[in-house]
């Protein structure tokens, strides 16, 4: 059994222990909070044996294996370091950290302490993202990536009443692009790599941090564009046009649909059934690594991440969302 500790015990964490009591050799036996009451009754709802308030205990700990990180973003570098540096595997929410020097460090880490180092992102290890990966030669050369997610935010209600949550606050480095706009990015990199250049633009908000944005990316012989936001709702799906058809899929960041149109007016449904719940997959990856002995995902890669971790900070640095962790 790989051991878990979870630290975080937010509406994601919950989602992730679901996903986890479906895979084999997976236990979940610590939670970590910052407040012992939140951390006591965490464990009671799950009826977990050991709790943690200091991150140095929960990192020393022999009755834990891995930890998974569900905290702010601003404090998934130093936790995920302090947890590899006493051994421990760590599945780290998207995104991994709050820049690239942050990511870097955290890969560093992993590495000199021979440890699993994984980021969180679901939408890469799902049946249809394999399946477009499978197909993605029929269309041909590939001349455009298009990913779309906007989704509007229960928290921005609060926003507009005058309460800035963690979501819309710099200092957890936060903002639209960190949380769902990564969603359009990272596949976007699993497909074709890091691109060369990179022009963003975003609508920033009084506190800091961006509500919506869009960013066009070029390669040597194809353009991506990605348009994200926590402010405004979209029903546009997302697509990769290639010279002999394109293929749709209906949500970038769980797709369930994907339908290639060939340029001849045909179409071809290569969707695959998906028979879990969306974070199975990701922890069934993270758990099948680590029983290998394994260091890293081939898909959600060290460098995956970190070039992943370029583009957003790049994206940030033009439309002037800075974070306390960039200081």
């Amino acid at each position: 059994m790989v051991r878990f500790a979870v630290i975080g015990t937010n509406w994601i964490t919950e989602s992730f222990i679901q996903a986890g009591a479906q895979v084999d050799d997976f236990q979940l036996v610590a939670v970590y909070s910052r407040t012992k009451e939140r951390a006591e009754e965490f464990a009671e709802k799950y009826n977990l044996k050991h709790t943690y308030t200091d991150i140095q205990a929960l990192a020393k700990s022999p009755e834990v294996d891995a930890v998974y990180i569900a905290s702010p973003n601003a404090f998934h570098a130093e936790q995920a370091i302090t947890c590899m540096e006493h051994g421990k595997h760590v599945l780290c929410e998207k995104a991994l950290a709050s820049n690239s020097k942050e990511a870097k460090e955290m890969v560093k880490v992993a590495k000199q302490n021979q440890v699993l180092l994984m980021e969180a992102v679901k939408s890469t290890l799902l049946p249809n993202f394999f399946t477009v990966k499978e197909h993605l030669h029929k269309i041909g050369k590939i001349r455009r990536y298009v990913a779309s997610y906007n989704q509007y935010s229960s928290r921005y209600d609060a926003y507009l009443n005058g309460t800035v949550l963690n979501a819309f606050n710099p200092k957890f480095s936060n903002g639209s692009l960190m949380d769902i706009g990564i969603y359009c990015i990272y596949p976007m990199v699993v497909l074709f790599g890091k691109p060369l250049h990179v022009k963003a633009s975003a609508v920033l908000l009084e506190s800091g941090v961006d509500g919506e944005g869009s960013i066009v990316m070029s390669y040597v012989d194809m353009e991506a564009v990605v348009m994200y936001s926590k402010i405004t709702n979209s029903s546009q799906p997302s697509e990769m046009q290639g010279e002999k058809g394109n293929i749709i899929l209906n949500n970038i960041h769980t797709p369930t649909k994907v339908e290639i149109n060939y340029k001849d007016g045909t179409t071809e449904d290569v969707s695959l059934p998906q028979k879990e719940t969306e974070m199975y997959y990701e922890v069934k990856e993270f758990v099948e690594l680590i029983k290998a002995g394994k260091t890293e995902s081939a898909v959600n890669s060290h460098e995956n991440s970190i070039i992943v971790s370029e583009v957003v900070e790049e994206a940030r640095k033009q439309t002037g969302v800075i974070y306390p962790a960039d200081e």
